[in-house]
């Protein structure tokens, strides 16, 4: 009980050190709104006890959680067809990845699509973003590109604000970028639930109401975050309406421009963990077999951390610089360094690779404590990476070349705010979880 204690403390106290950090790095502190920062927590804190703690809302969730893990199955139905009996193996990571994740996010790129041709996507949206702004009081154009953030995530999301790109403000802007950073898209959390939940119908069902819940929860959190670090000195445009555009001619087109974008996000996860793992590979060449062989580090890293770490490695290095933000979030000391690791590997390479790593140490029991891997889900579910800068401002630069400046100069602080937002979420969690 009193570790229980000490770790809620601790949660609270890491909660006001990222809103301290945020209000130490803001572009101007005189013109910080306070009441938007209080309406986003108190949102923040609202909506965590209704999903997590009462009881008819958390079984209403339970059901939206059944439907993505139902999702999982119908996308096993098609690689079934594809690939037969290989979707059957289990026994290695690469073949549940390539036969299992992957298709998953292609079949939910196209779903997703199909949902934004009827409407439905635009309705959920629009009642989402509804609600930050009164609690807010944000423009139009923020609450609906934060909303948009949580269900499809930061390269399609700009898409359904597009006519209000070209006259968003910079803090509209960090908002827009920042809301990006802290969730993630409907296709790869549904890829997340199968790779922490495995084979395990129960498993899958606990981490994808987890994961939909962080989802929501960072949105306030990255309002306040962004409202924090560039703050509003502009006018801004309050009315609030989704525009009517839709994808595809017909039915059968918006499934097939959706599969089409599916297919080329399935590609770039794959590139990207191919190369990610290399070059991870690489530095831990050079750190464990050089460095750490010539001066002898690597034993006294074996025994220092009981054989956890084997030699000087980038994994090593993340968990020691991490492990007391994991501490401040409330992640009990003995898996701090094991989780710090996994918010670096989320901050350096991306949160695919960081949940792979989690769904590993989970498997081998590297990290044994239930609430710390909980905690984890939460701090880690987000893009704010280093690579998603450069996403950013590409492809938000392309749908409006005249806000690239202010994309490019912005790109550093979302990221530190997709963070902060993250491990803001991370530290409510931990009160309740």
């Amino acid at each position: 009980m009193s570790e229980f204690i000490s770790s809620i403390a601790r949660a609270g106290l890491g909660l006001g050190v990222f809103l301290g950090v945020c209000w130490l790095l803001s572009e101007n502190r005189r013109r910080i709104d306070w009441r938007l920062v209080a309406g986003g927590m108190g949102l923040q804190a609202v909506l965590a006890v209704l999903i997590l703690k009462v009881r008819f809302v958390e079984a209403a969730f339970d059901g939206v959680a059944q439907f993505f893990v139902n999702l999982l199955n119908f996308s096993r139905d098609g690689a079934i067809f594809l690939f037969g009996d290989l979707v059957q193996r289990t026994d290695t990571f690469g073949f549940v990845f390539a036969v299992q994740v992957l298709p998953t996010i292609v079949f939910f790129a196209a779903f997703s699509s199909i949902l934004y041709y009827l409407g439905i996507l635009q309705r959920i949206v629009f009642c989402f973003a509804w609600v930050m702004k009164k609690t807010m009081r944000m423009s139009g154009a923020e609450s609906l590109a934060t909303a948009a953030n949580v269900f499809i995530g930061q390269t399609e999301a700009p898409l359904v604000i597009r006519p209000y790109l070209e006259r968003m403000t910079r803090s509209e802007i960090m908002c827009l970028m920042t809301g990006g950073m802290a969730t993630i898209a409907g296709g790869v959390l549904v890829s997340y639930i199968g790779m922490l939940g495995g084979e395990d119908e129960a498993a899958r069902l606990v981490f994808a109401r987890h994961l939909l819940t962080a989802s929501i929860l960072s949105a306030p959190a990255a309002i306040v975050a962004a409202k924090m670090l560039v703050p509003e000195t502009n006018p801004v445009d309050e009315s609030l309406a989704v525009p009517r555009d839709k994808v595809g001619s017909n039915l059968l087109d918006a499934a097939a421009v959706g599969t089409t974008d599916g297919v080329k996000l399935a590609v770039n996860v794959a590139g990207a963990l191919l190369v990610f793992t290399a070059l991870v590979a690489l530095v831990n060449y050079v750190l464990g077999d050089w460095v750490g062989g010539l001066t002898g580090l690597n034993g006294v890293i074996a025994s220092a951390t009981d054989g956890k770490y084997d030699a000087l490695s980038l994994q090593f290095v993340l968990g020691l610089l991490f492990s007391p933000v994991s501490w401040l979030v409330g992640v009990s000391w003995e898996n701090a360094m094991a989780v710090g690791q996994l918010l670096g590997e989320r901050l350096v390479l991306n949160e695919f690779f960081a949940y792979d790593t989690l769904s590993k140490m989970r498997a081998a029991g590297t990290i044994t404590d239930e609430r710390s891997i909980v905690i984890a889900t939460y701090a880690l579910c987000g893009f704010a990476n280093l690579v998603s800068m450069g996403i950013q401002v590409g492809g938000i630069g392309a749908l409006v070349p005249s806000q690239r400046p202010v994309l490019a100069a912005l790109a550093a602080r979302a990221v530190l705010g997709g963070t902060f937002a993250c491990l803001m979420t991370a530290s409510i969690a931990a009160f309740l979880v």
